[in-house]
């Protein structure tokens, strides 16, 4: 660890540990609920939140299947093992082996068919669009036929490079009912980025739209659309969506196998002209759901393949005993669609709450455009990155993770929020800092037993190589992705200290060098160049050595499109777990 990093931890313990929040009451949790429940079940006597953690990761077989008991997973199969223990998590085990399900069935079991399911609101929208439970049944339902009829089956990549509204959440759902495997990149991608991702997994169909508006500005997405296809030559079909701009100002001529949404969604009503029937496909805890990726630190991004199973369980632990959240409640994320908040947002869904999307810049026309939503839709959980409200405090106004698909650490409605800590070590996560073995030292951040959220594989790793060598290589069969954290012995909270490897994250914006050295490499004027986001709180830092001469470049520079997004002044702050 860098003295920098050693320095800022110190700084940060040194802190006293002030209570920013304090539960008025624990009984009336779920959390406290689940403890007693647990108690009652195992004759145990666990007496608060700490007691529950350690069994939870000192008996994590009988704590996933209470879980899976307490937050009501659907299947039509029941599972014969939980896990077998005597694995570690480099084995990546089995997870409720014989158990058939999934997981857009899970999301779309609300019995309430007229509650809202979605919100869908846009930057520069006047309009607030809702979608019932019922009604998203019946989209994905369209959707899911639509694709049936040209030929997806179970195991097909789908992709979306969208941004974060309605179609998105349908087109996820129903290919997740075929048992398709769901990719997705946010449109504030370059042509690049999204190819140095999908042309891994080669899709066999992708959805995108015409247009975008971010920051006051509407934005052409039809040349890197065409540019991405062209790198996609497994791609059977083209679907756009005439968002932000008409069907009429948008010439698909260039695009091979292109169709607007709705003459694609024509397809699926067959000839009768109606809505087919939702069908779900019953499938093993362990098949694959989405494809996430890595950050590209030392090359191409890694491919990281998450099971259906495996991504509901633990979204469901996290929104129900976590968040204490019910089908009462409304949710957002300030999140886009690259980013691993978007898939645990939409998962929401399977608790009956009602999930809100907005798509476009925070700050937008105003920089209270989130907290006025709010208001608006009566938002009872509210999420966004750091660097977001490090903004609104700059500007002085006052309010009234990739790898496993979800968190280690996070929120919990029995215990006291401390400044500058995460509050607490998630139930069945076994997590400690390593290197520095005694609480209160700060360390690699590192999981010890398996977790059903892990990865299952990365794509196109045949021999688990690149997967080994990702999580496994720094302390042989103990968890360990590249964080450093502290934990405080007295709060019990955890504190972030930064990555241990070489991605950067200027402003929640989280990527690999190899992503900036790909591109500045190409300049045949560049002698060395160097690229580092240092951890005090100021941009990234990028050096240049030029031939003589080398002014001549700056023009090609302009041209060459960069994969994200790092500019001071927007910064949607995401930084996958």
């Amino acid at each position: 660890m860098s003295k920098d990093t050693e320095g800022k931890s110190e700084k940060i313990m040194d802190m006293e540990s002030k209570v920013l929040w304090y539960p008025d009451s624990k009984r009336n949790t779920q959390m406290d609920k689940f403890r007693i429940q647990v108690n009652g079940n195992y004759g145990l006597n666990l007496v608060n939140y700490n007691d529950l953690y350690q069994w939870s990761v000192d008996s994590y077989a009988e704590f996933w299947a209470e879980v899976w008991r307490t937050c009501g997973v659907v299947s039509s199969k029941p599972y014969e093992e939980v896990v077998d223990v005597t694995k570690q998590i480099s084995d990546v085990p089995e997870w409720f082996k014989g158990a058939r399900l999934n997981y857009a069935e899970n999301l779309l079991k609300h019995a309430d068919q007229d509650k809202v399911a979605l919100y869908a609101a846009r930057e520069g929208g006047e309009e607030i669009v809702k979608v019932t439970f019922g009604e998203l049944r019946r989209d994905v339902a369209l959707f899911a036929a639509a694709m049936r009829k040209m030929g997806v089956q179970t195991g097909d990549r789908v992709v979306g490079y969208l941004p974060n509204g309605i179609h998105a959440v349908e087109a996820m759902l129903a290919a997740a009912s075929i048992g398709a495997i769901w990719s997705s990149t946010s449109v504030d991608f370059g042509v690049n980025g999204v190819l140095d991702r999908f042309s891994q997994i080669q899709p066999k169909l992708i959805f995108s739209v015409a247009a975008v508006v971010y920051n006051g500005k509407t934005h052409d997405h039809m040349e890197k659309l065409n540019s991405v296809v062209k790198g996609l030559p497994d791609l059977e079909k083209v679907v756009v969506i005439p968002y932000a701009r008409s069907k009429h100002e948008t010439d698909l001529s260039k695009i091979p196998n292109s169709v607007f949404l709705d003459d694609f969604l024509a397809s699926g009503r067959g000839d009768a002209d109606q809505f087919p029937q939702l069908e779900f496909e019953q499938l093993p805890f362990s098949h694959p759901l989405f494809i996430m990726y890595s950050s590209g630190t030392t090359g191409a991004p890694k491919c990281m393949v998450h099971s259906a199973g495996g991504t509901l369980i633990q979204h469901l632990k996290e929104h129900i005993l976590h968040g204490n959240m019910t089908s009462s409640d409304v949710i957002i994320y300030y999140t886009t669609t690259g980013w691993m908040m978007w898939n645990w947002l939409v998962s929401a869904l399977a608790v009956g709450a009602s999930v809100v999307l907005y798509d476009g810049s925070p700050l937008m026309p105003t920089p209270d455009v989130l907290w006025n939503l709010t208001d608006q839709l009566g938002i009872t959980i509210f999420g966004t990155g750091a660097k977001w409200l490090s903004v609104l405090q700059e500007k002085n106004l006052k309010p009234g993770g990739t790898d496993i698909v979800s968190c280690f650490m996070g929120q919990n409605p029995t215990v006291p929020v401390y400044r500058g800590e995460i509050q607490t070590r998630n139930l069945g996560m076994a997590v400690e800092a390593w290197g520095k073995p005694v609480w209160g030292d700060s360390g690699e951040l590192v999981c010890l037993k398996p977790i059903p959220c892990q990865p299952t594989h990365f794509w196109n790793d045949e021999n688990g190589s690149k997967y080994h060598k990702a999580y496994f290589s720094t302390y042989p069969g103990v968890w360990a992705h590249g964080d450093y954290c502290k934990i405080n012995p007295k709060t019990g909270g955890v504190v972030m200290l930064g990555r241990s490897d070489g991605t950067l994250n200027p402003n929640g914006v989280r990527f690999g060098s190899s992503e900036i050295y790909n591109i500045v490499h190409h300049q045949r004027s560049l002698l060395q160049s160097g690229f580092a986001g240092p951890l005090q709180e100021h941009p990234p830092t990028a050096k240049l050595l030029r031939e003589r001469g080398g002014e001549r470049e700056r023009e090609r520079e302009r041209e060459r499109e960069r994969d994200r997004d790092t500019d001071d002044e927007e910064p949607p702050d995401q930084n996958p777990a």
